[in-house]
This record gives C-alpha cells, structure tokens and sequence, in this order.
C-alpha cells in the first residue's frame, strides 16, 4: 500500500473515532454509611475520645482497630458489587490519617479511593467524609458548614459539601450529615436537629436559585425519621410519589418509612431509617442526563452484617463493634444505604 493510502485510511480511523458518540455510564453507585466510631487508637487531648485508646473502658487496641478498618472496608467492596462505588459518604470518622490507612493500607486500598474529611468541633472529635473514584468524578470545589446549635456551648459534626464534574461534564452537589443524636432525649435535641436542617436547607435552595441543572445528593444519618419535622418540615423533603419537580427535594426513604418496611438502624427490636438519601426533583426526570436508576434507593443488608437479636426482640441487628462496652467484632450498628445513577450524554 502506498503511503498515501496509508494515510486515507488514518484519516479515515480518526474521523470515525471523533464521530461516535460517547456511551453513558451506567455503573455510577452512591453508598452511604454510619461507620460505628472509625477512630484511631491515639488519645486526642482535645476531643472526648478517651474510651477508643487502648487504655480507655473500650480497650481500643491496634488489633481491633486495623479489623475495624478491614471489616469497613469489605463492606463498601461489598456495596460495589465487584465493582467499587463512586462515592461513599461515611460518618463517625475522626481524622484524616483513619482514612488514609482505610483506603492506602487496609483491604480497600485496590480501589484506589480518594477523600476529603469535615475538620469539626464535635465534642467527640467525630467527622463526616466522603471516599470518591477520581475516574468517575472530578471534585471542583469543597467547603464545610458548621451548625449553630440551640446552646451554643454544644458542638456538632460539619456538613460537608462537594461540588463534582462527572463523565458528561454534569456537576453533583453532594451534601454529607450527621445530624445532632437523640442521646439525651427526643424532645431536649429535636432543636438541634431543626437547626442542622435549617442551615442544609438554606444551601440547597442557593444553588437551586443559582442553577437551572443542579444535581443534588444529601446523604447521611439525620438521627431524625423521614416524616420527622426535621426532614419532612423543615427540609420540605418529600415522597417521591409526589409531583416532581426540579427545584424539590425529596426523601427515597419516605414511603418505606411509613409503611415500615425494613431499615438501616434497629433500635428497641423496630427497623427504620435514620441513613437516608434526600435529592432533588430534577434526579428523579426520566430525561435528565444524571438520574437516579428506578427511581430507588435500597439498603444493603447481607448476612454477613447481620446478628440474632436478644430473646426480648427476636429476628436479626446489626452486627455491631461493641454492645456497650462488650467487644463483639462486628461492623457497624448501622447497615449501609446505596442507590444507583444512570449518567447519559
């Protein structure tokens, strides 16, 4: 062949190459996941963590840790299927250097996962992070919003907001919460709560007003149900079975709350969801270019994660780290939710 033709034919290959149209990606996986006290061992002077040192009531030692973060990490392996989540929010982290043993020296680090952790003043020194595939996502910006609670003596974890480009060039607002506990009453912290969701609310309904496509994901353990005032009053966070729109947001927990299907936290022998995900309208359009496949969210509740629960009870928990202060080995007492995006171009 001359070369001349030679070149016809790479020109050829090369316009044929350009001109096909590039394939969606399906495989776009969302976890979230309460993580049940992922510390180190070292004592920080300045946080309420003596118990998880290997001195403390909880005799957190280097054995028990390094499982911990084994266990946690064959979970979101687990979540992915064989093929590993986009993006994991999780909670009840402490620090960057948990997360870089999680995801560089723990079974997880095949998986090659990047992060970014909340730095709060939560009086226990827990922080909310998100782990996410460079591949599948690039991060634009990152920012941190601290609550102001009722008693402004009290500190609770950040809200952590990503702002993310994926493979169509969409941007994702991700927003990860750990809401304020219920520890000491539901009626004494529900106004912690409203006030977490007050300040989420007011940064979802800014990027509404400022773009026309957003694309938002609230993920995280709200310590409130979905039809609490928190979520479904202040949050104005929805059933999905309402008419959608895109400037809405909506809960993919609601109607399975309150038909009390199952859940991702067991508490007093009842299933529900504290973990939720809260998105907004336009995820939910069946001619969105990012929208949330069958319009589902499910809890992964494999055996492998689940225990007996005690006779008063019965059925199946969670297979938790600690009862109290009974080292029992486990994961989390906590199940991990996940829903799948389709992203077209």
């Amino acid at each position: 062949m001359s070369g001349s033709g030679r070149f016809a034919i790479l020109i050829i290959v090369v316009v044929l190459t350009y001109s096909i149209p590039l394939v969606g990606q399906e495989k776009f996986r969302v976890m979230f996941y309460n993580t049940e006290n992922m510390y180190d061992i070292k004592d920080n002077p300045d946080t309420n963590d003596d118990d998880l040192t290997p001195k403390g009531q909880l005799h957190w030692t280097k054995y028990r840790y390094w499982k911990k973060l084994n266990n946690i990490g064959k979970v979101i392996a687990s979540v992915g299927d064989d093929y590993p989540p986009a993006l994991v929010g999780i909670c009840e982290v402490e620090n960057d250097s948990v997360l870089f043993d999680l995801t560089r020296r723990s079974n997880l680090k095949e998986h090659k996962y990047e992060y970014i952790i909340t730095h709060s003043k939560d009086d226990r020194g827990s922080n909310v992070a998100l782990l996410y595939q460079r591949d599948q996502m690039k991060v634009i910006s990152r920012n941190s919003y601290t609550p102001v609670l009722s008693d402004p003596d009290k500190n609770t974890r950040d809200i952590l907001h990503i702002t993310g480009r994926v493979v169509n060039n969409e941007l994702l607002d991700i927003f990860i919460c750990h809401f304020p506990s219920r520890r000491d009453g539901i009626r004494k912290t529900r106004p912690d709560r409203i006030k977490c969701a007050e300040l989420l609310k007011q940064k979802t309904d800014s990027i509404l007003r400022i773009r026309k496509k957003a694309n938002i994901i609230i993920m995280g353990d709200f310590n409130d149900y979905p039809y609490d005032i928190s979520i479904k009053e202040t949050l104005a966070a929805q059933s999905i079975e309402s008419p959608i729109s895109d400037k809405k947001l909506y809960n993919m927990f609601l109607d399975k709350a309150i038909k009390k299907e199952s859940g991702s936290y067991k508490y007093r022998g009842k299933w529900n969801y504290i973990d939720q995900f809260i998105v907004n309208g336009k995820l939910l359009g069946n001619s969105s270019k990012v929208k949330i496949k069958n319009k589902e969210a499910h809890v992964f509740s494999e055996d492998f994660l689940l225990h007996e629960d005690s006779q008063k009870y019965g059925g199946l928990k969670p297979f938790r780290t600690y009862l109290g202060f009974k080292y029992l080995g486990g994961y989390s007492d906590h199940l991990p939710i996940y829903m799948d995006l389709i992203i077209k171009n």
